[in-house]
This record gives structure tokens, sequence and C-alpha cells, in this order.
């Protein structure tokens, strides 16, 4: 595909960001803008914006979004939205005469329930976009009926740059070591099943925000290591953790998660729930460690911890299988870009 000319409306921060930088790599001019820059921050206003859909967040942005576009008097082939929560169909037929093909990437699950009504904003401009990229069978299944006119799942996918392993020294070692490493933020479910973990004797640390709200937090307190990792520090917990929890959400229907993804990529060994997308990514024991709950999930990382040889071999075979299926973010948009010129 020649080089296209890209407006990337999404967050400057996290899987967003690599996205943003992939599309670059891929040789396309990418212009990037920030639509929460357009609203006034704040906990309460988030949380009112959250809870409402947007609705009242999708003018300021339509103004001030369409005032800096017009600022750079420019036109695109692709205009790509992220996530999408704060861009309303007004201002998506707005801003296609400026261009050949309207996106939304979503990897949340818009139509589930678990968030409310936080999505109305983007489930009301979905028959807008020219084709909406979905990581979830339901919402592939589901985007029609809210109007969607072109629905592509893909896989979730690690990054060439940003999941890149990094150069491991003892200092850093000797600070990020540990044996059974979970790398995320709290949730209702999640507490009970590390407390599970915890009372089984598994050698648990955990990295995240919020999890001082687990009703269960007085017996985490001693595993928690500290809040949300980023960049090498996220990289460095990954690699150097014997085994790496993959979690899913369950309010979001999840099968597999960017994690599935990220920390094979990293070096690290997935341990995770045994689903179906799972098992369908990497082969039981011998790229992958999968569990059903709680129990098992004991009594399989304290079983292989007692084979550190084993957990290396895992590790790497499950790195060349991720290789081998190309989930990496170039590889993904790429296809996403294919398919557009497909009509």
């Amino acid at each position: 595909m020649n080089a296209l000319k890209i407006l990337y409306l999404g967050s400057r921060e996290g899987t967003s960001r690599h996205r943003c930088e992939a599309l670059r790599r891929l040789g396309h001019e990418v212009l990037a803008y920030d639509p929460v820059g357009c609203i006034r921050q704040g906990r309460l206003l988030n949380a009112l914006h959250y809870r409402t859909g947007y609705v009242w967040a999708a003018g300021p942005v339509r103004r001030q979004l369409l005032q800096w576009i017009r600022s750079q008097r420019a036109s695109f082939d692709v205009i790509w939205v992220d996530n999408g929560e704060m861009i309303g169909a007004r201002t998506l037929r707005e801003l296609k005469p400026l261009t050949r093909w309207l996106v939304n990437y979503n990897c949340d699950d818009p139509t589930g329930k678990r968030d409310g009504r936080r999505w109305l904003t983007l489930l009301s401009a979905l028959p807008v976009y020219d084709l909406c990229v979905v990581v979830r069978r339901e919402s592939e299944a589901e985007y029609p009926r809210h109007g969607a006119r072109r629905v592509m799942r893909v896989w979730r996918s690690a990054d060439e740059v940003a999941h890149a392993p990094r150069l491991i020294t003892p200092e850093i070692q000797a600070k990020w070591q540990s044996q059974v490493a979970f790398v995320g933020t709290w949730m209702p479910e999640r507490g009970p099943f590390m407390r599970e973990l915890i009372r089984h004797g598994v050698p648990l640390s955990i990295w995240g925000n919020r999890w001082q709200k687990a009703p269960e937090w007085r017996e985490l307190r001693g595993c928690w290591r500290g809040p949300a990792l980023e960049g090498d520090d996220y990289a460095y917990a990954i690699q150097c953790a014997q085994i790496n929890l993959g979690l899913l959400s369950k309010g979001n229907r999840d099968l597999h998660t960017t994690r599935s993804a990220e920390i094979p990529a990293l070096g690290g060994l997935l341990c995770a729930e045994r689903t179906v997308e799972h098992l369908a990514l990497y082969q039981e024991n011998t790229e992958a460690l999968f569990w059903r709950d709680a129990l098992e999930c004991s009594r399989v990382t304290k079983q292989w911890l007692e084979n550190p040889a084993d957990l290396l071999a895992v590790a790497k075979a499950g790195r060349a299988r991720l290789a081998e299926r190309d989930l990496w973010n170039e590889s993904v948009l790429r296809s996403v870009l294919s398919a557009l010129s497909d009509r």
C-alpha cells in the first residue's frame, strides 16, 4: 500500500500511542490529535462524562477539533479514531468531506454492560464510519445492530518497539525479580482470586492501581509492590518474573487481552485463564500455561516454579508462536488499511 496521510484521533498514552507510532513506522504520514484536551478535566467532571456517555463532551470536542483541523488546512486519506467515546456522529459527518475513509478502532466492549452508558456517543456514531475494527466476536455480531456498515475483527497485538525485550542487568534483575507477577488494575473479581492464590501459598507480586479499594486489601497488601507500570518498568517487571498472570475482565467479556500478546512479546511466560481464544493462540504447557480457577492456578504455578528451565523453554516457545502468528501492531494495522482498499 502506498503511503497514506492519516489523521489519528486518540490518546497520546498507552496502546493508543503504540498504534499511532506503528502507523508511522509503516511509512504513513500521521498527524495526531488527542480529543481529551478539548474538555475540562477533573474527577467529578470525568465521572459525569463517563456516566452520561460523553454526550455533553461531544460538542466541545467537535468545535475545537474542527477549528484545529481548519488551521492545518489539510485533507486526509484516512481519519483513524481510536476508542471514539468523545467523537459524535455530527463530528464525523463534518469530517467526512476531508477524507476518503473514516475508521474506528476500539479494543473495549462498547456493546457490553460493564461500562453503563459510557459508549452512547460512540454507538450513535457507528453508522457514519466506513470501517469499525473490534477485538471481540460479540462486538462483531452486535455492532451492525447499532448501524455499523462494515465490521472487522482482529486479534489484540503487541508492539514491535514498546514490547521488545530489554537488556536485563544484574541490578535490574535484583530490583524487579519475582516468582509469580501480575501487572494490572484492580477489578472486583480480581481481589478474591488473588486472595485465594495467597492462601494457597503462591509467591505473588502485584503492580497496579486501585488495589487499595479491594475488600481483600488487608491480605493483599503484602504482595502489592507499587502502582501501574509503563515503558521500561513495565517491561522489566514482566521480564524479571518467572511466571506472569494474564487476568481477564469478566465485565468486558474478555477471552484474551493485550497482556496475552505483550507478555510473550517481552519474553515472559504467560499463565492465563483457559479460554477458547487462549487455546487458539498458544499450545498449553508448551507455549503458555492455563488454568480454570484460582485453585488450579495455584497448583500450576507452584508446580512449574519447581522447574525453572522448563519455564524458560515455555516462555521462549510462546514468543516464537506470537511471532509466527504475526500478532504485532504493524501487521494488524497493515491488514486494517489493506481492508479499506479492498472496496
